[in-house]
């Protein structure tokens, strides 16, 4: 991304403008209380948040900053609320920011996960569609917006995730490190070092045995 990434309270704060707007417009541009609510849903979530209202109006501020947020008094005049700018911010249409939003809102999901999860979002006509909007999200000429993840051990599909947050992290089991030749080299010399040390206590466990008159045996080795 050419501009600073956003933080996750951020883009949760940014998704569910975008979810909202679509789902229930009656009531967008939304209260921080319906901000707060939103971020904070047990379903369609991940991760689960538990924000507080000063965690969101850090993040509203951060966002109107950077021209991603408006604020306005509505129709009543009276309680301030906020609106999102993500398409004409990022220059994309609505089918990029509905599926940059679905995976703010739910983390990692391969492009049939995307196609359902986003139907409410965006009407994408098969699956096919959902994956050229992400083949062009992860080549755009001006900052990558998604990437394909390393598929998963004994899953079928890659997922996708957004880059709006950065690289997102690796959940990939970590693999040791093969060993290299000074390592096998380094692992030889301990080896040795150990077989000496037990040939002299071979040799002082006998000669004490001697001297107090005891019958050793000697282990085969």
């Amino acid at each position: 991304m050419s501009q600073p990434p956003l933080s996750p309270v951020e883009a949760r704060v940014l998704a569910v403008l975008f979810e909202k707007q679509r789902t229930t417009p009656d009531i967008y541009p939304l209260t921080v209380n319906a901000l707060i609510a939103g971020c904070n849903q047990k379903s369609s979530r991940h991760p689960v948040m538990d924000l507080v209202e000063s965690d969101v109006q850090a993040a509203l501020a951060s966002l109107k900053g950077r021209t991603l947020v408006m604020e306005s008094y509505g129709a009543s005049g009276r309680v301030l609320r906020y609106a999102h700018n993500l398409p004409k911010w990022l220059g994309v249409g609505e089918g990029t920011s509905a599926l940059l939003a679905m995976l703010m809102l739910r983390g990692p999901q391969t492009a049939a996960e995307l196609r359902a999860n986003a139907d409410r979002l965006y009407q994408f006509a098969d699956l096919s569609a959902v994956e050229a909007y992400l083949d062009e999200m992860a080549s755009r000429k001006e900052a990558a917006l998604a990437v394909r993840l390393p598929r998963q051990p004994g899953a079928r599909e890659s997922r996708w995730a957004h880059l709006l947050c950065g690289e997102p992290a690796s959940d990939a089991p970590s693999v040791p490190p093969a060993r290299t030749a000074d390592d096998a080299a380094a692992l030889r010399a301990e080896l040795a070092q150990l077989r000496e040390e037990v040939m002299e206590l071979r040799a002082t466990v006998e000669r004490l045995c001697a001297e107090l008159g005891i019958e050793h045996r000697r282990s085969e080795s």
